[in-house]
């Protein structure tokens, strides 16, 4: 499709711009082999009240997904999955309950991204501060020790309200995989990606054998609210320059 022709869909596609940027990043995450299949999925809150949400449709693998097949749902219409184009049922259930139950919870992103679940399967799925990327999450995560399943209703519930500390912007969920809330998708899935890489850089130090230099707890906290204040909105620039090189693949992202 050429950019004219996406141009002029913009008025009749609602929430467009919010639109692509989700897009980019299912596909971007797909790139990094954090997706898993056809399931995962990824919501954003679109109106004041955060219950209106754009969510990824049913079975499409996120390397394929576009702006235009974002579903627009309602977290407290009940009637949802009765819809002949209703998410899956375990999207409705962890990402109803999260944008019914935690208005900050604007943006979240929910995979099975290798490390991240690795760190989920461990006995102790605690993320030392060993580096500048594990630090930045000191304190800003919760473990979810009690999978009961599936997350259809009942557990997405469960989840929701683990969230109720507004520093926390990562549940590591036992036995499952990730999830992680945000103000916007370039904010949540910037969080995403250094999650998953600070993740990497801990099992991989496991791996050695060798004693872990961990930073005291005075450092990591300093680090985590550096992070925090940070001038530039380093989440932005990452998901603007995405984009970027998404658009000069010619990639249909924005269709």
């Amino acid at each position: 499709m050429t950019v004219t022709a996406i141009a002029d869909r913009r008025p009749n596609l609602p929430h467009y711009e919010e639109r692509v940027d989700l897009a980019a990043a299912f596909r971007w995450t797909a790139r990094l082999n954090m997706h898993e299949a056809v399931a995962n999925h990824f919501s954003l809150a679109v109106d004041e009240a955060g219950t209106q949400f754009l969510i990824n449709p049913n079975m499409m693998h996120f390397s394929r997904i576009r702006a235009s097949d974002l579903l627009l749902i309602d977290a407290e219409d009940p009637t949802t999955m009765e819809r002949p184009d209703a998410p899956d049922p375990t999207a409705w259930g962890l990402h109803g309950a999260l944008h019914r139950r935690v208005p900050h919870a604007r943006c979240a992103m929910h995979v099975h991204s290798i490390h991240a679940t690795v760190l989920a399967s461990l006995a102790d799925s605690t993320l030392p501060p060993i580096d500048q990327n594990s630090a930045m999450f000191f304190e800003r995560v919760v473990i979810d020790g009690g999978y009961g399943g599936l997350a259809f209703e009942e557990e997405g519930e469960r989840c929701a309200a683990l969230f109720s500390d507004p520093r926390v912007k990562v549940m590591v969920m036992g036995n499952h995989g990730v999830l992680v809330i945000g103000r916007t998708v370039a904010d949540t899935f910037d969080r995403l990606y250094y999650f998953e890489r600070a993740c990497e850089t801990y099992i991989k130090a496991l791996w050695t054998g060798k004693p872990l230099r961990r930073l005291s707890d005075e450092v990591a906290r300093t680090v985590a609210r550096q992070i925090d204040d940070y001038p530039v909105s380093m989440g932005g620039r990452h998901l603007a320059e995405l984009k970027a090189i998404l658009d000069e693949e010619g990639s249909t992202f924005r269709g």
